[in-house]
């Protein structure tokens, strides 16, 4: 592979994957990085590219596993995170704690979802949650993805979905009664 071809390949196909790794991350320097690293890995493997498909499908290919790579090891370094976090929610038993138990959300005014004050409480809320928790959140609920189509593009169980979806709902109502119901 010549050096103009990969030179061409960066000018080519840089913004649409940088675009792509965005979408999927919600962070600039991120999405840097795993452009950045599937440009190092098609020089590296370009050697066993065999042109079936197009380079720019061989270069998405390589992306999404970078992604893919990406997420694996965030969830695991929440673990510990995760732990902790339940025990502030409940006791030794699995039952509510007195002070975390849900609140009723009545709300006579109209839609929570038409208020703006509210909008961006919503957003600081999900700023706070760890990256692979809000990436579960936003496909689930913004994406209306499928949890099998999640689990596939996140590279995780169905159990582990499940677990991020439901400690992401808790944190997310905790934070919105803090910063929103009680604060009103």
């Amino acid at each position: 592979m010549a050096n103009s071809e990969i030179t061409e390949w960066v000018d080519k196909y840089t913004s649409d994957l940088y675009n792509w790794a965005y979408h999927k991350t919600s962070n600039a320097e991120i999405a840097q990085d795993l452009v950045q690293d599937t440009f190092v890995v098609a020089v590296e493997k370009i050697d066993s590219f065999q042109r079936k498909s197009s380079e720019k499908t061989w270069l998405f290919s390589i992306l999404n596993n970078k992604i893919v790579d990406f997420y694996r090891k965030k969830s695991k370094s929440h673990v510990s995170v995760e732990s902790s976090f339940l025990a502030n929610f409940f006791n030794e038993d699995g039952g509510w704690k007195n002070e975390s138990k849900p609140q009723d959300w009545d709300n006579e005014d109209g839609h929570l979802l038409d208020d703006s004050e509210f909008l961006m409480v919503l957003k600081k809320c999900m700023d706070a949650l760890p990256e692979n928790w809000s990436a579960t959140v936003k496909l689930k609920y913004i994406l209306q993805k499928k949890g099998e189509e999640i689990c596939q593009e996140l590279g995780i169980t169905s159990s582990n979905y499940w677990q991020m979806i439901h400690r992401a709902k808790l944190q997310l109502r905790a934070c919105i009664e803090k910063n929103w119901f009680l604060s009103n």
